[in-house]
C-alpha cells in the first residue's frame, strides 16, 4: 500500500509532466489557422499573386450600412468564393475594409504580410482579416476550396478578394 505521501508526490510529478507537455507542443505549434508565434513579424511577407486565377466570387447578400440606423458609410456583405485547384486570390489589404472568412470545404493556403511561413486553413476553421494586414491565398490542392467571405467595405463596386 502506497503512503499519502507517495501519492501526492506522485501525482505532483503526473501534473507537472502533463503541463510541461502542453506547453512544449503549444510553442511548438499555432492554433489552427494561425501564424506560429515564432514566425510572426511586420511586412515579413511581400506581394506574391497580384491576379485573380480559377476563383469565382458570388455576393451571396449585401446590406448598405449608410443606409441603417447605423451611420457608417458601408456596406456589410457575405460572398460565397470558390478556389479551383491552382487557384488564386491576388494579394490585396485589409487596412479599410475587416473581413472574416470561413472555409466551408477543402484546404488553402495563406501567404500573410506578418506570419514568415504559410498558413494552412482547413474547413471548419475561421480567418480574421483586418488592420495592417496584407495577404494572398492559393489552393495548393487537388480539390475546389469553397469558402464565405463576410467583409465591410466603401465603394459599391469594390471587387477586391
Amino acid at each position: 500500500m502506497l503512503s499519502s505521501s507517495t501519492i501526492k508526490r506522485t501525482a505532483r510529478y503526473t501534473a507537472t509532466g502533463l503541463l510541461a507537455g502542453v506547453l512544449m507542443l503549444a510553442s511548438a505549434s499555432a492554433f489552427a489557422g494561425e501564424c506560429p508565434a515564432d514566425q510572426v513579424g511586420t511586412d515579413v511577407m511581400k506581394p506574391g499573386a497580384t491576379m485573380p486565377k480559377d476563383v469565382t466570387d458570388n455576393v451571396i447578400g449585401m446590406i448598405d450600412l449608410a443606409k441603417d440606423k447605423l451611420t457608417l458609410d458601408r456596406r456589410f456583405r457575405l460572398r460565397r468564393l470558390e478556389v479551383q485547384p491552382g487557384g488564386v486570390v491576388p494579394w490585396h489589404a485589409h487596412d479599410d475594409r475587416p473581413a472574416i472568412i470561413y472555409i466551408i470545404s477543402g484546404s488553402i493556403t495563406e501567404y500573410r504580410s506578418t506570419c514568415t511561413v504559410p498558413i494552412e486553413h482547413k474547413a471548419g476553421e475561421v480567418a480574421v482579416e483586418n488592420g495592417s494586414l496584407a495577404h494572398w491565398w492559393k489552393n495548393n490542392g487537388s480539390e475546389p476550396v469553397v469558402l464565405l467571405s463576410a467583409d465591410l467595405f466603401s465603394d459599391p463596386n469594390d471587387h477586391t478578394m
